[in-house]
This record gives C-alpha cells, sequence and structure tokens, in this order.
C-alpha cells in the first residue's frame, strides 16, 4: 500500500489550500483514508476521514466548518480542501488508510489506520 499525500505550502491567515492523498498498492475497496496532523512536541490530531463512497464522514473538532474532506473513488484520492486557515493549523499533514469501510461514522483514532503516507508540510504565515 502506498499513500502520496501532495499540496501543502506556504499560506497566509485567512487562505486556502487543498490537500491530495493518492493511494495505490492495493485492490480491496474496503478501505476509509484519513488525515492527520503532528507538529513537534504535540500529539498527533486526526482532522478527517473519508470511506470510498463519501457516506461515512468525520471531521476533528479544531477544523469543523473550515475543512472539508471529498473522494474521488475511481482515482482513488482523497482530497482536503482547508479554509480559513489559521496559524495554529501549521503542521505536517499525514494521509492513512484502514482496511474497514466504516459505514456511518469514521474514527479519528489513528490506531485504526495500518498504512501511512509521508506527510505534506502546510505552513500558515503571514
Amino acid at each position: 500500500v502506498q499513500l502520496q499525500a501532495s499540496g501543502g505550502g506556504l499560506v497566509q491567515p485567512g487562505g486556502s489550500l487543498r490537500l491530495s492523498c493518492a493511494a495505490s498498492g492495493f485492490t480491496s475497496n474496503h478501505y476509509t483514508i484519513a488525515w492527520f496532523r503532528q507538529t513537534p512536541g504535540k500529539e498527533r490530531e486526526g482532522i478527517s476521514c473519508i470511506n470510498p463512497s463519501g457516506s461515512a464522514t468525520s471531521y476533528g473538532y479544531s477544523v469543523r466548518g473550515r475543512f472539508t474532506t471529498s473522494v474521488d473513488s475511481s482515482r482513488r484520492t482523497v482530497y482536503l480542501q482547508m479554509n480559513n486557515l489559521k496559524p495554529e493549523d501549521t503542521a505536517a499533514y499525514y494521509c492513512a488508510r484502514a482496511d474497514n469501510w466504516f459505514t456511518s461514522v469514521c474514527p479519528l483514532d489513528s490506531d485504526r489506520y495500518g498504512s501511512w503516507g509521508q506527510g505534506t508540510q502546510v505552513t500558515v504565515s503571514s
């Protein structure tokens, strides 16, 4: 399983970025993709998750109303649209895959996700 995260960069407060996570190396349609972020010295934080149909999503409290996750199941790519970015959103963002198709609510517990990408850096600064 390979997960390739991209789309990070430097953005001013109030700006937007869209991250992409391209998944490959597996054939099963039973999976869920989540986004996590981490800064040095802090615990990893669950941001969002989505199943391949988009019927199950979850968001972390700190990003609700500002971030939106979506999926293109034909391309096995998950997106994270981040709007109204704040300096506290600065972190390395990672996507991860779980071998489960969660049907209503997907978890933001990192222990549920067994495959991880390499991360993409998001810096929010003026």
